[in-house]
């Protein structure tokens, strides 16, 4: 599952570097592992904070289950590098 990510290092690592996105996708990854993404999503998205475009990439990458596992991978594999 991961492989498929393995070419995007350079996109890992940008997240890696950037402490709230990074630790917004791990969350992310948490919720998605445990079933529990659907309720932030709809609270995401009626969030009127959060502008339209932002909220649809947000909702893009929390449907993309292989994407969220290979960041939340990358960066507890490279946690003592950093």
């Amino acid at each position: 599952m991961v492989e498929a990510w393995t070419g995007e290092i350079e996109t890992l690592e940008a997240i890696a570097q950037q402490a709230e996105t990074r630790d917004l996708l791990l969350r992310m990854a948490t919720m998605s592992a445990r079933g529990q993404l659907a309720p932030f999503l709809e609270e995401l998205l009626a969030d009127e904070e959060v502008d339209a475009e932002t909220a649809g990439k947000l909702a893009e990458l929390a449907t993309d289950a292989t994407f969220l596992h290979a960041v939340e991978d990358y960066v507890h594999r490279t946690a003592v590098l950093h």
